[in-house]
């Protein structure tokens, strides 16, 4: 079963990071401008970074267009997402 992590993006930021808000809610920053879908794919490519999953397996399911996004990882269980994100709020990703 998929697993939903709402994103809110800041593009166009000085750096990228990646923000714990609550949980499975992000606040992302990229460094891409929101245009030509530069900013979305800066923003699949930071979560699979940070959740160590590949790209292919992350999709944006909601938002699109806006800033407040949906973000589904497939392949994963909700556990183990839950625990990478524990991990960057507690400073350790």
């Amino acid at each position: 079963m998929p697993v939903s992590i709402d994103v809110r993006l800041k593009p166009r930021a000085a750096r990228c990071s990646v923000k714990v808000r609550g949980p499975r809610s992000l606040e992302v920053a990229v460094t891409s401008p929101p245009v030509d879908n530069r900013a979305n794919i800066q923003l699949i490519e930071c979560l699979a970074g940070v959740l160590g999953v590949a790209k292919s397996s992350l999709a944006i399911i909601k938002g699109g267009h806006s800033r407040s996004k949906v973000v589904e990882a497939e392949g994963v269980d909700g556990g183990w997402v839950d625990e990478k994100l524990r991990g960057l709020s507690d400073g350790d990703g």
